[in-house]
Order: structure tokens, then sequence, then C-alpha cells
């Protein structure tokens, strides 16, 4: 409105937005439409079009664990409805082919006492199975092929119990259930360590029960394409873990913040901080351990996509040492604070620190991680040659062809 009443000029305006602009970027990361990976652990995989539905029966015990809570019950229970009525028709056939049912034969020794009806029969299945043992019926010498049948019925519904119950108890004693009070932060972080970048995130471990023999696992799962050509949609590769106590292995009786040094082996060497919010990536996190009650092995899982990501954050300290112990402060597990930290990617920082090498023994020349920018002037040396010398204005990492020219300019100079 300003620039329209003449009062300040319109060039100035645009000036002032291009500065404003420039000094503070804004980065938008890209619209991924799914995650490998949820944020509680779960795959977010859907299985379609499976044509050998048969090798779910060859593991029937697997199947039925798996199965949804609704389901496992309705299937507990119509085995022991389904066991009671198949030997109720069988005892009330021995009855009925006895003569049993007929109430006019009192004289004649019935094969099972008390048997009037199907109802009868049906009651008499369930006390045998579950050997009730109410009395009134029970099963006489008249009929070999009634001894058999409550034989047989014994038998079966031992093995009924036995699948059943096993399937209740390893559903209730399932290694993800322990994996609940294993947490993770919502967020991870890059920043300097050591005058490295470092990829960090934190994990914890609310019970006071021990996970033995803790291993964490890091994979970067994106879409590639090969020099052929061809598509992979979901790639994994490994990203090495490193941790205060081991590599892999962690103790994890507090939190930790586990960290990965990105360097020349790591998938994120050339990721820079407004590259990460253009990538299409995920960085899958796997903690594997055997439960210290049960001895059950269980996994608890995460990942980060780049908006989770925060470039330039570390994690806040919650670890406290207090009338002789530690206290942990889980109020503050997943806060960060800012850091200094270049916005470059390690390899271009790395190329930093190679060139201040080289430089150290020449001028007073400061080169710093983020990028400079290049005023150059020549100066007239005694045989007539001449020489560049190079100021340099801190901004932002040095592209590899800077570099090189800033080395050429500095072995002039020296």
């Amino acid at each position: 409105m300003l620039a329209r009443k003449g009062i300040i000029p319109e060039e100035y305006l645009v000036t002032r937005l291009v500065e404003n602009d420039l000094s503070h970027p804004r980065y938008h990361a890209k619209t991924r439409k799914a995650r490998f990976v949820t944020k509680n652990g779960g795959c977010n995989v859907a299985h379609k079009n499976i044509r050998e539905q048969g090798r779910f029966l060859q593991d029937v015990f697997t199947t039925l664990v798996d199965l949804k809570w609704p389901y496992m019950l309705v299937i507990f229970t119509m085995s022991f409805l389904c066991s009671w009525m198949l030997f109720a028709i069988l005892w009330w056939l021995i009855a009925f082919a006895h003569g049993d049912l007929d109430s006019r034969q009192d004289s004649v020794v019935p094969c099972i006492t008390s048997i009037t009806s199907f109802t009868s029969a049906f009651l008499f299945s369930i006390e045998v199975q579950v050997t009730i043992g109410f009395g009134s019926r029970m099963v006489t010498e008249e009929c070999p092929l009634a001894i058999t049948v409550l034989i047989i019925q014994n038998i079966s519904g031992l093995i009924v119990n036995a699948v059943m119950l096993g399937c209740i108890f390893m559903k209730t004693a399932q290694a993800n259930r322990r994996a609940e009070t294993i947490i993770f932060s919502k967020h991870a972080v890059i920043a300097q360590r050591n005058g490295k970048l470092c990829f960090m995130f934190r994990v914890g471990d609310l019970r006071k029960s021990m996970i033995i023999s803790a291993t964490i696992q890091m994979q970067l799962v994106k879409k590639t394409t090969t020099q052929e050509g061809e598509v992979v949609p979901i790639s994994q590769i490994d990203i090495q873990v490193e941790n205060p106590v081991g590599v892999n292995a962690i103790f994890l009786v507090s939190p930790l913040i586990i960290s990965h040094t990105i360097s020349k082996k790591s998938p994120l060497y050339n990721l820079s901080a407004a590259g990460l919010q253009q990538e299409d990536l995920e960085v899958v996190v796997i903690l594997e351990g055997v439960v210290e009650t049960t001895g059950i092995t269980t996994q608890a899982r995460t990942s980060y996509l780049p908006d989770e990501i925060f470039w330039g954050h570390r994690f806040v300290p919650i670890v406290t040492e207090e009338e002789g112990r530690y206290s942990v402060d889980y109020s503050k597990f997943g806060n960060t604070v800012r850091s200094k930290t270049p916005l470059c990617s390690a390899r271009e920082l790395e190329a930093q620190e190679r060139i201040q090498n080289q430089t150290n023994n020449g001028p007073n020349l400061q080169v710093s991680a983020l990028r400079e920018r290049k005023v150059s002037k020549t100066i007239d040396t005694p045989g007539g040659h001449t020489k560049s010398s190079v100021r340099f204005q801190s901004l932002d990492c040095l592209s590899d062809q800077e570099s090189q020219e800033m080395i050429e300019s500095r072995s002039l100079l020296l």
C-alpha cells in the first residue's frame, strides 16, 4: 500500500522481500502416501491375492495365535461345543441302538444309565469330557462300544484342552505385549557430536524388569533406481548404530540416546538440511532383546520420516543424580533444543575440514563449515605473476567446485 502511494519505492520493497525470504528458508516436506513401519511398530503392508491359503493350515497353532481376540474366543468356545455335541450324538446313538431310551425295558441293563433323551446324552458328554461326574449317569459293562467311545472322548478332550489353552496362554504372553512399555522419542535429530554429524534418537524402558541382550538395528527404506533402470520400490539399506555402551548391544537400564555417525559409509552422507525435506525416505528402528521375567524374545519397532527428523537439534538431559541414585524425568523424554549445526551434508562438511587442514600453515584464513561468499582481487609480484587473494563470509556450505577453487587460490598465495 505504501508503495502504491509513493511513500516507499517499489524496488526497495522487492529487495526486502527477497532478503527476508533468503534469510529464513522454508523447507516443505514431500507428501508421503504411506509409511513402511508405523510409529507404534506395526508393519504397514497389506498382503493381497494369496493363492496358497492352505499353507496357513499347515501351521494351525501359529495361525490361531495370530488371530484377533474376538475370533480367538469364538474358536475357543466352538471347539468345546462341537466336541461335546459330536460325542453327545454318539452316546445317543449307542443308547438308541441298545434300547436304553425305551423306558418299558426296565429289566435290561443299559449301556449308559439315566440316558433317556438327547438332552441327557449331551449332559453326559459334558460330564465325561470335563470330568464333572455327578454320579447319576455312568457307563456300564454291558457295551464294549460305549467303553471305547469313553476312552476316545477322554483323549480327544485332553487334546482340545491342550491346544486351546496353549493358544490362549501364548496369545496373552506374546512378546509384543512387553514392547508396549518400550518407548522411542517421537522425533529424531541430526546434530554435531565431536565435529561429526550424527543421527540420534532416544529409547527407554518404562519397566524395572530389564531387556537382556538388547540390540538396536536401523535401516533406511526408500525408493531407488538401479543403473539398468530397474525401480526398487522398497530398498532396505543397513545403518550402522553406535551408542555409549558399544556397537548394537545396549544396556537399557535407563533411557539412552542412540547415535549413528554420518560417515562415508552412511546412506545419509550426501543429505543436507534442505535435501532431507525433499527426500522420500524412512528410517526404521528395531530394538530386540529377551524379556527378563519370561525369557521370550521381544521386538519393538518405530520409524522416522523426513518431517520427523529435526536438523540442528539435540535432546535435553533427563537423567539426574539425586540422593545417591539416578532419577529419570520422563516428562522431558522427547524434548529437544536447538544446537549450532551446519546445514550442509556430511560430505560437504568433510570437504571444508580438508580445506582447513590444507590452509593451516598459510596466511590467516578463516574457513567455516558454512557457505562462504568469495571476493577476489589480484596481487602483482616481482616476477610479473599475479596471485589471487580470497576473502570469505560465512553463509552456507561450499560446493565441490567452490572448494577446489578455494584450494587453488590458497596454493597461489602460498
